[in-house]
């Protein structure tokens, strides 16, 4: 095993263990969960046992297993860059409709303690 083998073994090892507590603190729903859970499994294999990029490869038509590494990490971040765009434009949407709230609140207040 290489040094960067063991290193990538240990940050894989770590995710795993973070990505488990979370969902233990109920901080990750149970399909977020399953899906880092595997992420870091099927990463933790590929670093250990390389040539299953290959067998991987000839399974999909691409030349290299680490064309296909490649293909599915870029796949997987432009998933996670859209889930994250969706999910601020949610929460902007949100606290738009509390300002909103407060302040229509705060000059109703104010309106009664006036009359």
């Amino acid at each position: 095993m290489t040094f960067l083998q063991g290193f990538l073994l240990l940050f894989f090892l770590f995710a795993l263990v973070r990505t488990i507590k979370q969902f233990r603190k109920h901080q990750m729903p149970v399909y977020w969960a399953l899906l880092w859970v595997m992420v870091w499994l099927i990463a933790g294999v590929v670093v250990l046992l390389p040539q299953t990029t290959d067998i991987a490869a000839r399974l999909v038509g691409v030349g290299r297993g680490v064309d296909v590494v490649i293909y599915l990490a870029l796949v997987l971040l432009f998933y996670l860059v859209f889930r994250l765009y969706a999910r601020q434009e949610t929460i902007e949407r949100e606290i738009t409709k509390l300002v909103r709230n407060i302040a229509l609140d705060r000059k109703e207040d104010d309106a009664d303690k006036t009359v």
